[in-house]
């Protein structure tokens, strides 16, 4: 098993190191290069609003980023200190013509939308929410005869 852990400082640019890294890891694990592309926007979606939600509640605190891979596929989490998520909307476009304001990262946006993205990105997409924080869980099968490379050396 592979294990990659990432502390990001909340800033946008850090989002694209986020990207790089969760690619690599990808690669290495054997995923598809269809998948990788899905695996890049779901990285970037996730780390976007994980970042702008610390940067509004908790510039202080890094933005966790982790990679794994094993038999069962590649996971990646995502595990933010901002105010918990609320219900993921099957539609991202529902409530966004409200008559009440919509106040998100940066007052444009919503983070929730994102975590509707995250689901028609994601096949196998978890948030779990508590009190002042939510964690994105990702989860993507390996091809079969991928995984976890082991190096044999063998002596003559």
């Amino acid at each position: 098993m592979a294990l990659v852990e990432l502390l990001l400082s909340p800033l946008p640019s850090h989002v694209r190191t986020a990207r790089l890294v969760a690619v690599a890891a990808a690669r290495r694990a054997g995923l598809d290069d269809e998948r990788v592309d899905e695996l890049r926007l779901a990285v970037g979606e996730a780390c976007s609003r994980a970042v702008g939600l610390h940067a509004r509640h908790a510039p202080d605190v890094p933005v966790r980023l982790t990679v794994a891979d094993d038999v069962s596929g590649l996971t990646l989490t995502v595990s933010d200190a901002g105010p918990a998520a609320g219900p993921v909307p099957d539609d991202p476009a529902e409530g966004m013509l409200a008559d009440e304001p919509h106040h998100g990262l940066d007052g444009h946006g919503d983070p929730d939308v994102a975590l509707a993205v995250l689901n028609g990105l994601v096949d196998d997409v978890t948030v779990k929410t508590e009190p002042g924080a939510t964690v994105v869980t990702m989860r993507w099968p390996l091809p079969a005869g991928a995984g976890p490379r082991t190096t044999i050396v063998a002596q003559r």
